[in-house]
């Protein structure tokens, strides 16, 4: 690799990638996310090249290890492109009637197609199947298109363009259009990306920091690991951009240890982006210097807020600390600093290729573009998906996530992980933005979507997720501490028919506590599973109270107790 001393050089090197690629060549695409690897994808993507050679196949067919597709259930996936003929749940054993069968004659293999639940009918192209028919996926979508460890792909799809665009405008202008384009952090708090790039770039000081923020700790959520795994160079080139218009010359990103495959799928970007020259010292010839490093986490879902994240990256215990001083004034090592998730900075190089006006266009009046949700539980299609922000959660759960298995009947989806609330029937019309799950006890949260069906107890779902945060509380601040574990034992007693009526009361005071008094986000927004489920299934702490009767059938006491 030569490093790039102009976007003229970059651009002379794109074209040059497209043109060593042969149009007529069929790309058999594999995805190799960590769920696929759980189903054997790197078997069947080594048959696929061995098989190849065997059959002589080589200038003919491209294999390509992509990242997740998002469709987990059905792992591992295979897309023969440029037909985009969708195949399911390969095997190795599958590997020599592909390529002879579909890629030598033309024909599909109907065991391996997407069987529509609803006509019985196969479907064999991708975007015909309900669970990518109704997706958007703008930041998602070259996941399944390119090796995430090659800057080639990256670049062959347009990558760094971005970057180009913006090394040519103002830092100002840079801010105005993301401000303009009504992008909100997709980590959780769901603040406007471009007012936080502003205060942090006029806050005294000459030293300004960014940080991407991969810990990603949600029981269910893993949208951040599998875009970083996948496509790790869009995150790169939006924090290069977002660190450009912030004046600062030093990014870090922050990474669960638990994702080896991210870290090492991110790692490999950043080494190769400097080898390029679009990391380090004077990139593309423009005179700007930034560098990136990378922090691993040790699991706790505590640093997944800011100052606590900050605290653990300067080498120190992860707590947080009272927000009445903004890290855009005072942040890492004390001075200014930007933090956003990753899935927010993939969302930049769109909007500088697109611009803000596109993307103002896609989403609701307050809450623009599309968000990857992990949608999990008791639901036929389990994965990643990628919608615009507005889509009822009743599209969601029953499109693209196929309804509930089994006949069940649904009862209600937690949105928002486990400081999130549950949202139930009544409400799947629900348009999915910051404000209307807000609105309904609930919280868009990083983008977790847990689904139940009607054999779950809403009390135990609270005692279960109040019980993981008092786990992952820090313990510094005395109402997470004590009220996280007074909350959880007044639950267990309730699902061991032990409670009173009082309990019942005792839990909303406890949730007004915490709410008003807790010092972080964590401990304000504990309570959320807790009052959502007393708000809509308020029956069920009362049967189990004055009944000594689970309705659900889970918690063991009285006539629910199993046989």
């Amino acid at each position: 690799m030569a490093k790039l001393k102009s976007p003229t050089e970059l651009e002379a090197l794109r074209q040059t990638i497209i043109s060593q690629r042969d149009p007529r060549k069929i790309v058999v695409t594999i995805c190799n996310g960590t769920g696929c690897h759980a189903h054997g994808c790197v078997a069947v993507t080594d048959a696929f090249r061995r098989e190849v050679k065997k059959q002589k196949l080589t200038d003919k067919v491209d294999i390509r290890a992509t990242g997740c597709h998002g469709f987990c259930e059905r792992g591992p996936l295979v897309v023969i492109k440029p037909e985009d003929i969708l195949y399911q749940r390969v095997r190795v054993k599958d590997v020599p009637e592909i390529l002879t069968e579909t890629i030598g004659k033309g024909s599909t293999i109907e065991r391996l197609l997407y069987t529509d639940r609803e006509s019985g009918s196969k479907l064999a192209h991708e975007n015909d199947v309900p669970f990518y028919k109704l997706q958007k996926r703008l930041v998602f979508g070259n996941n399944g298109a390119i090796d995430p460890t090659s800057i080639e792909d990256y670049l062959a799809v347009g990558g760094y363009a971005a970057l180009v665009k913006a090394l040519k405008m103002k830092p100002e202008v840079i801010i105005d259009e993301v401000k303009k384009s009504g992008l909100r952090g997709r980590g959780g708090g769901g603040f406007p990306t471009g007012n936080k790039w502003e205060s942090t770039r006029n806050a005294r000081g000459d030293t300004r920091y960014i940080i991407c923020n991969a810990d990603e700790g949600d029981p269910g959520a893993y949208m951040d690991r599998s875009l970083v795994e996948g496509n790790p160079h869009s995150v790169l080139e939006g924090m290069i951009i977002g660190a450009y218009a912030i004046g600062s010359s030093e990014g870090y990103i922050y990474i669960r240890n638990e994702y080896p495959l991210a870290v090492q799928h991110v790692r490999k970007a950043i080494e190769q982006a400097k080898a390029y020259g679009l990391l380090g010292k004077n990139i593309l010839g423009s005179g700007y210097d930034f560098d990136i490093h990378i922090n691993r986490g040790g699991g706790a879902f505590i640093c997944g807020e800011s100052t606590a994240l900050m605290a653990s990256l300067e080498g120190r215990v992860g707590e947080p600390r009272a927000k009445y001083i903004h890290t855009s004034e005072q942040g890492l090592w004390g001075k200014p600093t930007n933090l956003n998730n990753a899935e927010t900075w993939a969302n930049v190089p769109i909007i500088i290729n697109n611009g803000a006006d596109w993307y103002g266009k896609i989403g609701t009046k307050n809450s623009k573009g599309t968000k990857i949700f992990s949608l999990v539980g008791n639901i036929v299609n389990t994965g990643l998906v990628e919608v615009p922000m507005g889509i009822t959660l009743r599209k969601i759960v029953f499109d693209l996530g196929g309804g509930i298995p089994k006949n069940r009947k649904f009862k209600a989806v937690q949105t928002g992980g486990p400081s999130g609330g549950v949202i139930p029937e009544s409400l799947l019309d629900l348009p999915v933005d910051f404000d209307e799950l807000t609105k309904a006890g609930s919280m868009m949260g990083s983008g977790g979507m847990i689904v139940m069906d009607d054999k779950t107890c809403m009390v135990e779902i609270a005692r279960y997720f109040v019980s993981f945060l008092e786990g992952e509380s820090c313990g510094k601040c005395l109402p997470c501490r004590e009220g996280l574990q007074q909350m959880r034992d007044i639950l267990t007693r309730i699902t061991e028919g032990k409670g009173k009526m009082s309990d019942v009361d005792l839990l909303e005071e406890l949730s007004a506590v915490l709410q008003d008094a807790a010092l972080c986000a964590l401990g304000q927004q504990a309570p959320n599973p807790v009052m959502s489920t007393l708000k809509h299934f308020r029956d069920e702490y009362v049967a189990h109270i004055k009944e000594k009767k689970c309705p659900a059938g889970v918690c063991k006491i009285g006539d629910s107790k199993e046989k």
